[in-house]
């Protein structure tokens, strides 16, 4: 029991040094209890209660779905107007960046179709970090007679919205919580089917044409949504509640 009880503090004292280091950054997962285990030599049962020290320590969290990661308050992002993720990052004190996937005009996507009523959009996808971390995957799709003059480096250093030579007005935005693809699941450098929010957007013109369409996909451990609900209603049900047909 003894010799228990000295392990624990042991990999709890590595992992710590570990963090500290950089080695996992902040919202960074944590490899799972089996393969620290493993690299440790220990059972499960000591490395949960290692996990469980850092924990009370305020330095790793765990949920459901990601396993253990390193602590970060959750980016808190306002729905209550129409802006970037490089604002709210901003404005949370975090360092963001973003690195260009993919650039390109396709065939308008059916999905994005419906709402912009063109044959040909500029697609860009696009990697947001956080202080260094993936934070979000987002793809946005701009008519082709909008995004024609602009170059690969004009959409990595600057919002859509600031780009383009049109006044805009508002948008609409849906936000669904989705299992991780493998895609996102190594993009982002979580476990295949842990939570990821995903919010499609819809942005028009002043004339309430629409001129954007995009996708923004989250680690659902690094973000939250965030609306001001100022008047009390007979019904306390969130706001905007819809039922998602499951077909």
């Amino acid at each position: 029991m003894a010799d228990r009880v000295i392990r624990y503090r042991q990999i709890a004292s590595a992992l710590r040094s570990r963090i500290e280091a950089g080695e996992f950054g902040a919202g960074r997962v944590l490899p799972s209890e089996a393969a620290l285990g493993k690299e440790f030599e220990v059972s499960r049962v000591t490395v949960r209660k290692a996990l469980e020290a850092l924990r009370d320590e305020g330095l790793v969290a765990s949920r459901q779905g990601f396993g253990w990661f390193v602590a970060v308050d959750p980016l808190r992002q306002s729905l209550g107007r129409l802006g970037t993720i490089e604002a709210q990052l901003a404005a949370s004190d975090r360092v963001s960046e973003r690195h260009v996937l993919g650039f390109a005009f396709v065939p308008t996507p059916a999905a994005v179709k419906r709402h912009l009523d063109v044959d040909t959009v500029l697609e860009v996808r696009r990697l947001n970090r956080a202080d260094g971390q993936p934070f979000a995957r987002v793809t946005v799709w701009c008519p082709e007679h909008l995004g024609a003059e602009l170059s690969r480096a004009e959409v990595e250093a600057s919002p859509f919205y600031e780009l383009l030579d049109v006044p805009l007005g508002g948008a609409s935005q849906t936000i669904g919580a989705q299992a991780a693809s493998e895609a996102d699941a190594e993009l982002f450098d979580v476990p295949v089917g842990s939570p990821v929010l995903v919010c499609h957007r819809t942005t028009n013109d002043a004339a309430g044409q629409p001129v954007l369409v995009s996708e923004h996909v989250f680690p659902g451990h690094l973000t939250e949504f965030v609306v001001d609900l100022p008047h009390v209603a007979a019904s306390m049900a969130p706001s905007g509640l819809r039922l998602v047909d499951p077909a």
